[in-house]
């Protein structure tokens, strides 16, 4: 009778430490069949224990990195292992970072799998966006620095071809001479780019819809078919505030135009303009009263894991003709505003999210 008494006290101990222990518990049997679920899990994947009871642990995603071949053979193996840095997407689109652990735990003559979940979204966001930040500030001094190398010798490249080309009467010389000012220009131009905005922002009271709308119409202007569908989800309470109305048309552009191109590629698909309101939202460890969240969403295939990291850097590009400069310069006209640039993609969705202080 004391030994049940213990049992059942140490049983109802446990279930009190599951049931309030922030990651979320999962416990599996050799089928990878879901037998417990914690509350937190139940939070997590935006299910009741009795329906994630119903499913697999492997239904649970729409998309996932870890290596589910190896989650099926802890068991059979005995060979537990953790994977630190996890992109899950949940059944109901919620995307995630997590840390996971997979333990094979023997219980009378059975084994069944304990699985730890994780998430790392606010850390992993807060180090990337610090790491992101002191790159692009390196970065951008090294530019400097090659731009100031590069245009002193281009500037005399140019003026040596313009003097040739008065001292020339044959016009096919000239033809050569007029490549190589054309060139030299086009040289400045990219190291112009390259060095981003060269003027203060120009603010006044701004509609961030109206900026969307023009956009949207631009874009549409520019396609020549209609494979690519727009959707609107405007929030109309968010109100006029000020920003640089052509810095950030330019910065939300290039971010449109890159989703556009993915998906004219591929042949079809949609792109969402959505707008939210946050209150008391922190942009770079600054707390702000208002913010302003404009998502640009897409089905495309997904920007390559290999690049994600790096994606705002100068001169990363997936396309062969591109310069790898659009999201580089959208990130800079966004700081200039205060704001972040966040994006969280895999295959068959991609979202890039402006964060934009509201200051009326």
């Amino acid at each position: 009778m004391v030994r049940w008494a213990v049992c059942n006290e140490a049983k109802v101990f446990s279930e009190l430490i599951l049931n309030n222990i922030n990651s979320s518990i999962l416990v599996t049997d050799a089928e990878l069949k879901i037998l417990y679920a914690n509350p937190a899990a139940e939070s997590f994947f935006k299910l009741s224990a009795r329906r994630l009871k119903e499913l697999s642990f492997e239904q649970l995603f729409r998309y996932s990195s870890f290596d589910l071949e190896r989650v099926q053979q802890a068991i059979p193996t005995n060979q537990g292992f953790t994977d630190t840095e996890v992109s899950l997407v949940t059944i109901d689109e919620n995307h995630a970072m997590a840390e996971m652990s997979f333990t094979p735990v023997k219980s009378h003559k059975e084994t069944h799998l304990l699985i730890e979940v994780h998430p790392i979204d606010q850390i992993k966001r807060v180090s990337q966006e610090s790491f992101v930040q002191s790159q692009m500030l390196a970065s951008r001094d090294l530019i400097r620095g090659l731009a100031h190398e590069i245009k002193n010798p281009l500037g005399g490249i140019r003026g040596a071809a313009q003097l040739l080309d008065k001292m020339l009467s044959d016009n096919e010389l000239k033809e050569c001479t007029q490549i190589i000012m054309d060139q030299s220009d086009r040289l400045r131009n990219l190291v112009d780019r390259l060095l981003g905005p060269n003027r203060l922002p120009k603010r006044s009271q701004t509609n961030i819809h109206k900026i969307l709308e023009q956009i949207r119409q631009l874009i549409e202007l520019e396609s020549d078919t209609d494979v690519v569908k727009f959707y609107r989800d405007y929030d109309p309470s968010i109100p006029e505030f000020v920003v640089d109305e052509e810095q950030i048309h330019q910065a939300l552009l290039n971010i449109v135009r890159n989703a556009y191109q993915a998906l004219h590629s591929q042949g079809q698909g949609k792109i969402t303009f959505q707008t939210r309101i946050a209150s008391k939202e922190t942009i770079h460890g600054q707390r702000h009263k208002l913010a302003a969240i404009i998502k640009i969403i897409d089905n495309g295939p997904g920007i390559p894991e290999h690049i994600r990291d790096t994606l705002f850097y100068p001169m990363i590009t997936t396309k062969s003709d591109g310069t790898g400069l659009g999201l580089s310069i959208a990130q800079t006209l966004i700081n200039q505003h205060r704001g972040r640039i966040h994006c969280e993609s895999w295959p068959g969705h991609t979202e890039f999210t402006v964060y934009l202080p509201i200051e009326l």
